[in-house]
């Protein structure tokens, strides 16, 4: 009988530092800007990516240095697991912090690191970069295909 991949054998705590990165299917939902209604706190989504996200691969152009360029970007950290609920239902890292599996367009589950591009899971083609949006303008580009947490 051949061994469960490590995603349905393991913890996120459990993880490796290879493997927790790996569970990134690369749909770039986590480096959209989102609003925050000050008198409500809902949150609203929109179409404007991060300055480093590479809207044609939906990765980080400088994911090595994304903290020290972006002050504000989020790391996932298996410490803030109960915290993932902002996360899009599709995300890997709070599909199994929620005990449910992944995908099938899912990299790792396909076996095609474009799978999740052709499953239309991904933002490619439907992003602006943060750099060509004034910040006056952002209310402008609030979309509702993002599903919110």
């Amino acid at each position: 009988m051949a061994q469960l991949p490590f995603w349905r054998r393991k913890t996120l705590a459990q993880m490796s530092e290879s493997e927790w990165e790996a569970l990134c299917d690369g749909c770039g939902r986590c480096c959209l800007h989102s609003l925050e209604d000050e008198e409500t706190g809902e949150l609203y989504n929109t179409n404007v990516a991060c300055r480093l996200l590479d809207t044609d691969s939906c990765r980080c152009s400088q994911y090595s240095r994304r903290k020290e360029l972006v002050p504000g970007c989020v790391q996932l950290r298996v410490e803030d697991i109960d915290q993932y609920t902002w996360l899009p239902s599709t995300c890997a890292y709070r599909r199994l912090a929620e005990g449910h599996p992944l995908p099938e367009w899912h990299p790792l589950v396909s076996g095609d690191s474009q799978s999740v591009h052709k499953a239309g899971m991904s933002v490619r083609g439907s992003v602006i970069s943060e750099e060509l949006v004034h910040p006056d303008d952002m209310e402008e580009h609030i979309v509702t295909w993002v599903e919110a947490g």
